[in-house]
């Protein structure tokens, strides 16, 4: 049982840093998309 435990602690600790990479990505890509957009606003608006 002492190696399943170890092996599921390995794998948790691997699926812990796989989620907080895979948010901390979608953050800076969820704030890139907005300042994009906010960019295509400010552009709209200057070229009326």
């Amino acid at each position: 049982m002492t190696g399943f435990n170890i092996i599921l602690v390995f794998a948790i600790i691997l699926f812990a840093r796989l989620g907080v990479r895979l948010f901390v990505k979608w953050k800076q890509l969820k704030n890139e998309s907005s300042h994009d957009e906010d960019e295509k606003k400010e552009d709209s608006k200057t070229r009326e």
